[in-house]
């Protein structure tokens, strides 16, 4: 990422970042703090203390479970306690487990891919939206997937079409109390290796080659043919996320090369 790049645009802002000890989420908080904000580092991860102290800039962590109303709830009072406010929730955590056609999933599977990707964003919603009330408006930036169209991953598609949902009626509904609510649809990205794998019980054999299939689904149905990578992914998540973005809400902006999801 070019220094170059970088503006004061959240100078005066507090910021929360979910999922920021990796990928995209990481990418984001670290070049919010760069850009001016104050932000808070949240992961279950607890690494993700290194992450922010490595940020530089006004930071904290805060590690904490968010497939739980209570984690969440325990991340907003932390940022606004430490900050004293909040003006910015991104809603990153997220991301399938498995990759399996759905005959093949089994109900338990089920049931963790939708807490993995769509209870921390409904949570952390609803416990930041009394803190944003109290500031006088704010803004929540979700990380969805264009994944809401594809193969092997349904479940994950379900609850990423909710994050869909959560943003478009939050928006309706907030946007008199000055929160705009507006989210993202990433594509395929490419991503270091991750310190702590999407699948902890590791893949079958199957189960790489089912994601094989994915891998080649996405490429062929993004028009560039090929993966962002997790800077083209920051960028439009922290362009919603500023003042530049002022009149944008309940939008879903497909960000995968054309491939619409």
């Amino acid at each position: 990422m070019n220094p170059a790049c970088f503006t004061d645009r959240f100078a005066g802002k507090v910021l929360v970042v979910t999922g920021a000890a990796q990928g995209i989420g990481r990418a984001v908080a670290i070049r919010a703090a760069r850009e001016g904000g104050r932000v808070l580092f949240v992961d279950r991860a607890d690494f993700v203390a290194e992450v922010a102290a490595q940020a530089g800039g006004e930071t904290a962590a805060f590690s904490a479970d968010l497939e739980t109303h209570e984690g969440a709830a325990a991340a907003m009072r932390f940022a606004a306690d430490r900050f004293g406010g909040i003006d910015i929730l991104i809603n990153n955590v997220g991301g399938a487990i498995r990759m399996r056609p759905f005959l093949e999933f089994e109900p338990q599977q089920i049931d963790a891919e939708i807490r993995r990707s769509l209870m921390p964003t409904l949570y952390c919603c609803h416990a930041v939206l009394p803190l944003l009330v109290a500031r006088g408006g704010g803004t929540i930036v979700n990380v969805s997937s264009n994944a809401t169209r594809g193969i092997h991953r349904l479940p994950y598609s379900a609850a990423k079409g909710g994050v869909n949902a959560i943003t478009q009626s939050l928006a309706m509904e907030m946007a008199g109390f000055g929160i705009r609510v507006v989210a993202t649809a990433p594509g395929g990205t490419e991503a270091p290796p991750r310190r702590v794998p999407r699948n902890a019980a590791g893949d079958t054999d199957r189960e790489k080659a089912w994601m094989a299939e994915v891998v080649s689904q996405v490429k062929q149905s993004s028009f560039m043919k090929r993966y962002a990578t997790i800077e083209e992914q920051a960028a439009p998540i922290l362009f919603l996320a500023s003042d530049e973005a002022s009149y944008i809400t309940g939008s879903v902006l497909p960000v995968a090369g054309g491939d619409l999801g």
